[in-house]
C-alpha cells in the first residue's frame, strides 16, 4: 500500500467527483470503470478497471485504510458482507450517493477512522456527513478510541461493547485515571453529570458505578480486577520511561528479560513503557537497538554533560572513567520523563543496569496528530 485511500465510482457522475476527491484529499488512489475513460488516467495515475467492483474489493480491503465509495450504500452493503473480518482489522468504509449530497460512515468508524474520513470528505464535495456511531451523536466518551491520540493502549476488547453501551446508556461511569493524559475530553462542553472521574483505585472503590473505564500503568490487584473490570475497560498510557545502561555487546534478551523481570517485581506494564533512554555512546548499542525495536520503543540518548546535571545519590567514578557520566540509567530515566524521581532509582542485574520514572501528568507530551 502506498497511498491510505482508495477511490472507486461506477457511474458518471459518480467518476466526476470521484476524480475531483483525488484531487484534493491526500493520499488517494482512484479506480473508475474504463468505459468513463477520459485519457489522462495515466498521466494523474488512475487506474481503470472491468466488470464488477466486487471483483476488486477484496484486494482493496487489504491495501488501503480507508474505502472511499460512490456506490448506493444497499449495494457495498451485501459487496463487503463476505469479505468482513474483524472491526480491528477491517478498513474504514464511507458511501457516497450518486449525487455527492450525502457521505455516510458505512465500517470502521471509530478503530478505522471512517468518522473522521467522512467529516474530510464531506467538506471536500460540500457534502452532509452522515454519522450514526452513539458516542460521536451524542459527544460522549468513545470508549474503543479512549486516548488512542495520546498513544493509549486498551488492555482488552472484551467488555468494549457492554462498557460502550453503558456510556451511551447515560449510566453511572467511573473514570478512574491514576496516571496519564489528562486532557482527553474534547467537547466544549462539560463532563456530563454521570461520568465521574477517579485519581485512584481505591478511591472509586468506595463509590456505586455501572461501568469502569481504568486508566494506570500498575498491574492491578485481583480484588481490583474483580471490583473494576467486571464491566470495564483497561487502557495503558505510555507513562514508564526505562533508564538502561549495559556492558558493550550484551545480547538483546538478555537486556529483555531484566526489563519484563523488573517491571513485573514493581507490578507495572510492559504496555505503558513510552521509551528507552541511555547515553549517547550507546546510541548504536545493537542489544537495545533490537529490544526497541521488538516493542515499537523509541530510543533517547544524552550526551555526559547532560546526563551529570541531574543530581545522583550514588554517583559512580567507575562509571564516569569510562563514559564521561557519574551514571547512564538513574539520570537518563529522569531527563527523558522529566520527573522529579525514580520509581526505580537502580538496579543492576548481571550486564544491564536498569532505572525507571514516570512522566509527570502535567508533562505529558501533546496529543499525536
Amino acid at each position: 500500500m502506498s497511498k491510505p485511500f482508495a477511490v472507486v465510482a461506477i457511474t458518471k457522475h459518480g467518476v466526476e467527483m470521484a476524480r475531483r476527491l483525488a484531487e484534493q484529499l491526500a493520499g488517494t488512489d482512484l479506480f473508475y470503470m474504463s468505459k468513463f475513460v477520459r485519457g489522462d488516467e495515466t498521466e494523474k495515475g488512475f487506474q481503470l478497471f472491468e466488470g464488477s467492483v466486487k471483483l476488486i474489493l477484496p484486494d482493496l480491503f487489504k491495501r488501503y485504510n480507508g474505502i472511499i465509495l460512490f456506490i448506493s450504500l444497499g449495494a457495498v452493503v451485501r459487496m463487503i458482507a463476505p469479505i468482513l473480518e474483524d472491526k480491528k482489522k477491517d478498513p474504514a468504509v464511507v458511501v457516497i450517493d450518486d449525487r455527492g449530497e450525502h457521505a455516510i460512515s458505512v465500517l470502521s468508524g471509530h478503530l478505522g477512522g471512517a468518522n473522521e474520513l467522512t467529516r474530510e470528505v464531506a467538506n471536500i464535495l460540500g457534502a452532509r456527513p452522515v454519522i450514526t456511531t452513539a458516542s460521536d451523536v451524542q459527544q460522549t466518551i468513545p470508549v474503543d478510541l479512549f486516548g488512542r491520540s495520546f498513544g493509549w493502549e486498551i488492555e482488552s476488547f472484551d467488555k468494549a461493547t457492554p462498557v460502550s453501551a453503558s456510556v451511551v446508556n447515560e449510566e453511572r461511569i467511573a473514570v478512574v485515571q491514576e496516571v496519564g493524559e489528562t486532557a482527553w475530553w474534547p467537547y466544549d462542553k462539560p463532563l456530563p453529570e454521570h461520568i465521574r472521574v477517579y485519581p485512584d483505585v481505591q478511591q472509586a472503590m468506595k463509590t456505586e458505578f455501572d461501568a469502569a473505564l481504568v486508566v494506570t500503568d500498575r498491574l492491578l490487584l485481583p480484588e481490583e480486577e474483580t471490583a473494576l473490570l467486571r464491566n470495564g475497560v483497561l487502557y495503558r498510557p505510555k507513562t514508564l520511561v526505562l533508564g538502561i545502561g549495559c556492558n558493550r555487546g550484551t545480547p538483546a534478551d538478555e537486556i529483555e528479560r531484566v526489563i519484563v523481570d523488573t517491571l513485573a517485581e514493581l507490578k507495572l506494564s510492559v504496555k505503558s513503557v513510552r521509551n528507552i533512554a541511555t547515553i549517547d555512546l550507546k546510541k548504536d548499542e545493537q542489544g537495545i537497538l533490537d529490544v526497541c525495536s521488538k516493542y515499537k520503543w523509541n530510543l533517547e540518548t544524552y550526551t555526559p554533560e547532560q546526563l551529570n546535571a541531574i543530581p545522583l545519590r550514588n554517583p559512580s567514578k567507575t562509571v564516569f572513567k569510562y563514559t564521561g557520566a557519574y551514571g547512564v540509567s538513574e539520570p537518563a530515566a529522569r531527563l527523558s520523563s522529566m520527573a522529579d524521581d525514580w520509581l526505580l532509582e537502580k538496579k543492576k542485574s548481571g550486564n544491564v543496569t536498569i532505572s525507571i520514572a514516570r512522566v509527570p501528568k502535567k508533562l505529558h507530551r501533546e496529543a499525536k496528530v
